[in-house]
């Protein structure tokens, strides 16, 4: 399918406007980069604690987030996490605020003080403890602690399996237990035990369900081998290309393309002072493919025209190449936009780093092939050309 016909723009002509455009641009990206000390690294490469929790009813966000700052956790982020059925939130909290005398266990034990004083039924003022934030170990000494239980369980069952018992019902049922009555289905356990138990414990109205801890090592190793891996492809591309056009300049100045569609979407999360996890460099790596893939489509347009129109001009071939390949770039990158825009709206908080980056990098990538990469080849020529004139020049 073609979507337009017979174009005729003149896009080398206006090539100091696109690469004067560009180079602010990029120097904008570099001067935030600089002024910030860098991109805002996730907890994946600065290090820190993600702990996940669920609640029994819709989280409110914003009271989360009051009450952390109220116990010096303002710069936490907190962000939803599955379906929004789940009630699940994930709360991030960075190096500094988890770390001390290196004992990394330290956020989630104030994310847990903090919930408790914000999440805190009656029952839980009365002295019980929570049995929805007890591991297997915790839970079994606690229901050690209750005289008599033993002697009222069912006959072979011990506290041990009951423990076991409520730790297993409590997973099957999405981390939390919604009531101590639901706990009848526990085998072993009778109605005269349930209610020794239902005077030292209550279900609260969330619990924890898993904890990621990232040491500052880990994270600087991410850091270096993220930098590695977008180098790496950087520049087995540029060789690839260099041998696939039988030229360096064309492998160069998609590299050049690509380094400058880089540099800027990291500098839009610059500006808008977005987190860099490992999902952003994931799409970073995407955009890296996408947009050689689009410059190679373009570039190889170049040449077959070089071959079939070798009396025009180099810029009339170029801007003919563009305009013939302007259409299959409209359509690919335009498709492409309007699902990584779909997944920015709707996809949620997790992946809202990789779809920013992805709407960015499609925006840029596709400038750059046109724009950029092209424009730079006829640079190039015009420099040989007069560097031979002056050659030629000088001998006579």
């Amino acid at each position: 399918m073609q979507l337009l016909k017979n174009v005729n723009v003149d896009w080398i002509g206006k090539k100091e406007i696109f690469i004067g455009a560009s180079f602010l641009l990029f120097l904008a990206s570099i001067v935030s980069l600089i002024i910030k000390h860098g991109p805002r690294y996730g907890i994946d490469f600065s290090g820190g604690t993600l702990v996940y929790v669920k609640f029994k009813n819709p989280p409110q966000l914003d009271v989360i987030r009051g009450a952390l700052k109220q116990r010096g956790l303002g710069e936490s982020t907190i962000q939803r996490f599955g379906p929004e059925s789940d009630h699940e939130v994930i709360i991030s909290l960075d190096q500094k605020m988890t770390v001390s005398s290196g004992e990394f266990d330290q956020g989630q034990s104030k994310i847990a003080e903090t919930l408790n004083l914000s999440f805190r039924p009656l029952e839980a003022k009365s002295g019980k403890t929570d049995l929805n934030n007890l591991g297997t170990a915790r839970l079994e000494a606690a229901l050690s602690g209750i005289p008599g239980l033993q002697g009222v369980l069912k006959s072979g069952t011990s506290i041990g399996d009951v423990s076991k018992g409520v730790i297993s019902y409590r997973n099957s049922h999405g981390g939390l237990v919604g009531s101590l009555d639901d706990l009848r289905a526990i085998s072993g356990l009778t109605p005269e035990a349930l209610s020794l138990i239902r005077e030292r414990f209550y279900v609260g109205e969330f619990a924890i369900i898993k904890t990621e801890i990232v040491g500052p090592k880990v994270g600087k190793a991410l850091q270096q081998q993220a930098i590695s891996a977008t180098l790496y492809a950087l520049g087995g591309m540029l060789v690839y290309i260099g041998w696939r056009f039988k030229g360096a300049i064309y492998g160069t100045a998609a590299v050049i393309a690509v380094f400058h569609d880089v540099i800027i979407t990291v500098g839009f999360f610059s500006f808008f002072d977005k987190e860099i996890s490992l999902t952003v460099i994931a799409a970073l790596l995407t955009l890296v493919g996408y947009s050689m893939n689009d410059t190679i489509v373009v570039f190889d347009r170049i040449r077959e025209n070089l071959k079939i129109l070798r009396r025009e001009p180099l810029t009339s071939v170029i801007n003919r190449s563009i305009n013939q390949t302007l259409s299959r770039t409209i359509l690919t990158s335009g498709l492409t936009f309007m699902t990584v825009v779909s997944l920015y709206i709707f996809g949620g908080e997790v992946i809202h780093g990789f779809a920013f980056a992805m709407v960015i990098g499609i925006l840029i990538g596709t400038y750059s092939s046109i724009a950029i990469a092209s424009p730079l080849l006829v640079i190039w020529y015009d420099y040989q050309a007069r560097k031979k004139g002056l050659a030629k020049a000088a001998n006579y």
